[in-house]
């Protein structure tokens, strides 16, 4: 199982989640090919009412530590409630691009 799976099964099991999408973002960075090092996580839950940006990432973070203790080094994280979420047209930010990454010509 690679880290995008585990990452989906931790945050399946751990959160009702209504919709989740993991977006391996490794290529856009100084990395070597097949890092598995940064990764972007939308996630929308009932569990996120109520709930600051902060308690949200940790919350998120919580679940997937282990993955930070396996090497993961960076994740993006947009968690929502459903009615955000809906609010939103399920339309989620782009990542910046790296410094160092794809457009500084690395293959």
């Amino acid at each position: 199982m690679n880290r995008k799976q585990r990452i989906e099964q931790e945050l399946a099991v751990a959160m009702d989640l209504i919709h989740l999408d993991v977006l391996d973002e490794s290529h856009g960075h100084n990395v070597p090919s097949g890092a598995e090092s940064h990764f972007k996580v939308v996630a929308v839950s009932e569990s996120f009412c109520g709930l600051s940006r902060i308690e949200k990432h940790r919350r998120v973070n919580g679940v997937l530590s282990k993955e930070f203790e396996r090497g993961l080094h960076a994740l993006s994280i947009h968690a929502y409630s459903p009615e955000d979420w809906t609010k939103r047209q399920a339309e989620v930010p782009l990542s910046p691009p790296c410094a160092g990454g794809e457009a500084e010509g690395r293959a």
